[in-house]
């Protein structure tokens, strides 16, 4: 019984989860915690860690040296090019994808791009129509730094509708939208074997 488990067992893939809010109290951050569960509790396989980009700098490349960056860079950086996929929690600014994740992005695109070649997936928590004009956005981003986005299943969420969907400490509470989270985590790692050619 223990070769038939082994045997099923899907490789490890290691994905960056970026929340471009940098509110403590975001429904997207509350996001990324679920993911975070979901996948521990529930898919084999998938190790989320949150990379903040709260203390990254604005571009600027005054700042680089010969083939250097800042240390909270630098770091950001090597957590992005040690990862497998990437999970972005995106919501919507003025029609947009947010200043501090416009920034994370332009400074791990600075050469060499780290995001280059990499499975990614969207999901966005906001009013109105959830995000949907972020994530648009952030896919076209996506095409200039070759980033590989899953195309289903799509993942707008309004917050603020009935039932709820947050507890008072932004954590996911409603099973359905758990369940939804759970399946675009599902795509994002057969996806991300199937790039990979595992």
């Amino acid at each position: 019984m223990a070769a038939a488990v082994g045997a099923e067992a899907k490789p490890l893939i290691k994905v960056a989860a970026i929340c471009g809010s940098l509110r403590e109290g975001s429904y997207n951050r509350g996001l990324i915690r679920s993911a975070i569960e979901i996948s521990k509790s529930s898919i084999p396989g998938v190790e989320i860690e949150h990379v903040e980009i709260a203390e990254l700098p604005l571009l600027n490349t005054d700042l680089e040296g010969e083939g250097s960056f800042p240390p909270v860079v630098e770091a950001f950086r090597q957590k992005i090019l040690a990862a497998d996929s990437i999970l972005f929690a995106s919501p919507e600014y003025n029609y947009s994808v947010s200043a501090p994740l416009k920034n994370a992005l332009d400074w791990a695109s600075r050469p060499p791009n780290v995001w280059g070649d990499k499975a990614a997936a969207i999901v966005s928590a906001s009013g109105g129509s959830g995000g949907s004009r972020s994530q648009y956005h952030l896919r076209q981003i996506g095409v200039f730094l070759d980033l590989h986005f899953i195309n289903k299943p799509e993942f707008f969420l309004n917050a603020f509708g009935p039932p709820a969907k947050f507890d008072k400490n932004s954590n996911l509470i409603d099973a359905k939208t758990r369940e939804n989270l759970k399946q675009v985590l599902l795509s994002l790692q057969a996806f991300t074997l199937r790039l990979q050619g595992r």
